[in-house]
């Protein structure tokens, strides 16, 4: 299901009757925004124009749109202030704000920007006024919103006017239950919702309103949800009658795309017929998005003159030839009957969801079918029998899908199965050598521990022998200290110089007796270190200790 012209102007108000929104795009609107509003764009080789600056121009600069806030009622509070700033003025200055005014309305909602300014592109068909109300700025407002939604699933954001995709969701996809009926029988049909609010985060609500659309029983989609509406108090209906029913093309300067409305016979009350279903081929060339008439100078009532005689022509009307949709619903089984969808659920849930909806559908069909007469003039025998014939052919259908993704998921079990066994058989065969090689690891570890203390012994021992001859050094630096200062006082001692050096001598070898006793006590037995003989003193007095002369 696609939004159409008629969704656009019984939601919206909009008018989609009458000239093309198109003409000529500029490579700078700084003379025209400078010209007819009196400001100017936010860069040289631009059609964007700040909005605070614009709102500030028209005196409603304070306007928020506040939270729980509906866009009617927005609009309705900027409307009551740019009205009274409007009264204050007169003349050229008049113009102006009113330029201003529709600026803001039409570049900020009806062709609105994913970002905060505004666009200007519209501009040229403003500079008369008078003229304003002649364009279809409804079917405007639908090429834009087509174009916006895009294909890639990198896009998450949507330009325009995005209330209308909710009401339109409203009135197609009750079942839903995400608005809340606030005004009965007001027109437009925007007035009479509220939208609900969600506390639940964003990521959470896409995933529900997936898996819903999902779901959604074929009963329950409301392919006509018009019928038995007042048009008589819609004039803005009655007018864009001739171009409900119709394939054609929409155009909003730049932007122009086809409403296939074959594709959704069944919105007007017509069986759906077997088509071919339109690819992005384009019968003429598009620019890109960054070459939308910013490079050069455009004229696109002659760049596209084919599709703009085809929306003057109201396009061509949408004709269905199908007794049934029991054709359409086998050729969509075969195409898209197979098609996983990006909800949380799994393919196979997916599958049997499908199956039980197509068995609860059969089983209302054949009760529809025995409660109705049998008699041949009962007009509804007969579609109940297509409806009854369709459901069971989806049934069928869906039934050999899921035993032939059944017959899949065992087979891919099976291969997974023997791979995890070979995985397991390849996993055991490296862990003998593993555990050898850990436990030579483990060995060697043990004697490097064994060496390690070894080697820790002999660290202190031979930390002990140096103690011990650090402190001979000291014994000896302390003795040829004494022995300096004997030479400077042997000349006035009474000592003999000759005593005097026995007697250092004597002192040292006392010292080293009590050294190599205190080693004989630490030594344990059975070692080969026995007491040192010592070296009886020398005769011979120390060199220098003579005296002179």
């Amino acid at each position: 299901m696609i939004p159409t012209l008629e969704d656009v102007v019984r939601i919206t108000g909009l008018r989609v009757d009458g000239q093309a929104v198109t003409g000529v795009t500029y490579t700078n609107y700084q003379e025209l925004a400078e010209r007819l509003l009196g400001l100017a764009v936010t860069r040289e080789r631009s059609s964007l124009i700040p909005r605070m600056g614009l709102q500030a121009s028209l005196g409603v600069a304070i306007a928020r749109h506040e939270i729980g806030e509906s866009q009617a009622d927005y609009m309705a509070q900027m409307a009551k202030d740019a009205r009274a700033a409007l009264a204050e003025e007169e003349g050229a200055a008049a113009d102006h704000d009113l330029r201003r005014f529709l600026i803001l309305v039409i570049g900020n909602l009806i062709l609105g920007t994913r970002g905060d300014p505004v666009s200007c592109q519209c501009l040229p068909l403003l500079e008369d006024l008078s003229s304003v109300d002649n364009y279809a700025w409804g079917a405007a407002f639908l090429a834009h919103l087509f174009d916006s939604l895009g294909t890639s699933s990198r896009v998450t954001g949507v330009a325009g006017f995005f209330p209308l995709l909710q009401v339109w969701a409203y009135h197609h996809l009750p079942s839903l239950g995400r608005g809340e009926p606030r005004q009965a029988g007001v027109v437009p049909l925007l007035r009479r919702w509220r939208f609900r609010r969600d506390e639940q985060s964003l990521c959470r609500q896409v995933t529900m309103i997936h898996d819903a659309l999902d779901s959604v029983p074929f009963g329950h989609v409301q392919w006509t949800p018009y019928v038995g509406e007042d048009d008589a108090a819609q004039p803005w209906v009655e007018r864009g009658r001739p171009y409900f029913s119709r394939d054609i093309w929409l155009h909003s300067f730049n932007t122009v795309v086809p409403l296939h409305h074959r594709l959704v016979a069944r919105t007007l009350g017509l069986h759906q017929s077997v088509v071919e279903f339109p690819t992005r081929q384009r019968p003429w060339e598009r620019p890109g998005r960054s070459f939308r008439g910013i490079q050069q100078e455009t004229d696109w009532t002659v760049r596209v003159c084919e599709q703009l005689t085809d929306w003057e022509q109201h396009g061509r009307e949408v004709v269905s030839e199908a007794t049934s949709d029991e054709d359409y619903f086998r050729a969509h089984a075969r195409r898209y009957g197979a098609q996983v969808y990006k909800g949380s659920r799994r393919p196979r849930d997916d599958l049997q969801a499908v199956v039980d909806q197509l068995l609860e559908e059969l089983d209302r069909a054949q009760q529809m079918v025995g409660g109705a007469s049998s008699s041949r003039e009962n007009p509804g025998r007969s579609m109940l029998e297509g409806q009854l014939a369709a459901a069971v052919a989806r049934a069928e259908d869906a039934l050999a899908q899921v035993r032939e993704r059944e017959a899949e998921l065992r087979a891919a079990l099976a291969r997974t199965t023997a791979l995890e066994a070979e995985m397991a058989e390849l996993r055991l065969r490296p862990e003998a050598a593993e555990v050898a090689r850990w436990r030579q690891e483990a060995e060697e570890a043990a004697r490097l521990r064994i060496k390690t203390g070894d080697l820790l012994t002999q660290l202190g021992e031979e930390r002990h022998r140096c103690e011990l001859l650090r402190s001979e050094m000291k014994g000896l630096e302390r003795a040829l200290a004494l022995v300096g200062r004997s030479r400077s006082s042997v000349s006035r001692s009474s000592i003999p110089s000759g005593s005097a050096g026995h007697y250092l001598t004597g002192s040292s070898g006392r010292q080293r007796n009590e050294e190599e006793a205190r080693r004989r006590k630490r030594a344990p037995e059975g070692s080969e270190t026995g007491p040192r003989v010592m070296a009886p003193p020398s005769p011979r007095p120390p060199e220098g200790t003579r005296e002179s002369g």
